[in-house]
């Protein structure tokens, strides 16, 4: 059987919460290695989301950990198989060479999740992109040099979208400031057709935009940008990712994670609402046309 390698950010969202019901039943890493009978190294391990938790381990330590409730149960055991299979499991599988581990988490996120916040300070959002536009910040990005692997990124991001249109589509709410209308990325034309697409992409159900005007001024969730991630029945999953130029950042404890959902509430009371943002778009597409 090939070596599934767990997701980062799921895998310590499992570890933490293995650590929590070990503590809450008074026992060592000790105690957990002799009934998994291995290592305390490997508990540490499994607690910092470094190796994944075969059922039959996490079975035992559930016992262990007196872990009686049945909702606890499902939704450690759905984390687990998450976590360890989907990798294997994922259509990104195919991608492998072109994507790093942030991204590839962030995708395997994408997949499970039930919602998506997000601020974007210039960019519009990977899930909203066309493809020239999409194509036009891959290479602006001097991440990928080849045409083969521009051309695959762009293939990953339009893979992406799926999660907006497909089964069980995901929610999604984007704030994008002003600028994001304004930065001609790839030109008027790549412009025109970008904004088309977000003005008819606000018809969707699921999907809502608010645009944030220059004229707000200073407010406190202006920096950016960053997004947040909901998902069904793990409630302690709730996660941030904010991005920086040599990486994204994964936030999980929930002090912080409170604090940029504070901060996503303000911006979003602060912008335009949505039928009033739809009419920006719709103007600013205007202006791109010859």
């Amino acid at each position: 059987m090939p070596n599934v390698k767990p997701s980062t950010v799921l895998g310590r969202q499992l570890g933490d919460e293995l650590r929590r019901f070990r503590e809450a039943a008074s026992l060592t890493t000790q105690d957990a290695a002799e009934v998994l009978d291995c290592t305390k190294g490997k508990i540490s391990r499994i607690e910092n989301g470094h190796v994944p938790v075969r059922t039959p381990d996490l079975n035992a330590l559930m016992g262990a950990y007196r872990v009686d409730d049945d909702d606890a149960r499902k939704r450690l055991e759905a984390l687990a198989r998450k976590a360890n299979r989907r990798r294997r499991e994922g259509w990104w599988h195919q991608y492998d060479s072109v994507l790093g581990d942030a991204y590839r988490d962030q995708i395997e996120l994408e997949a499970i999740c039930d919602s998506v916040r997000t601020y974007q300070v210039q960019l519009v959002p990977g899930l909203l992109q066309t493809p020239e536009y999409g194509r036009a910040v891959t290479v602006a990005s001097r991440s990928w040099q080849s045409p083969d692997e521009i051309d695959q990124f762009v293939q990953v991001r339009l893979a992406r979208q799926e999660r907006l249109t497909g089964e069980s589509p995901m929610e999604f709410w984007a704030v994008l400031s002003e600028g994001v209308l304004r930065q001609q990325v790839g030109g008027p034309e790549v412009m025109r057709g970008q904004l088309e697409q977000l003005a008819a992409l606000a018809d969707l159900p699921n999907l809502t935009i608010q645009v944030l005007p220059f004229s707000r001024g200073a407010y406190s969730g202006m920096f950016g940008p960053y997004l947040l991630m909901r998902f069904p029945q793990v409630a302690s999953l709730d996660l941030v990712l904010t991005e920086t130029p040599t990486g994204n950042i994964w936030i999980e404890r929930e002090p912080e994670v409170a604090h940029y959902r504070a901060l996503f509430d303000d911006a979003r009371m602060s912008a335009l609402p949505p039928t009033e943002s739809l009419r920006l778009i719709q103007h600013a597409a205007k202006e791109y046309r010859p």
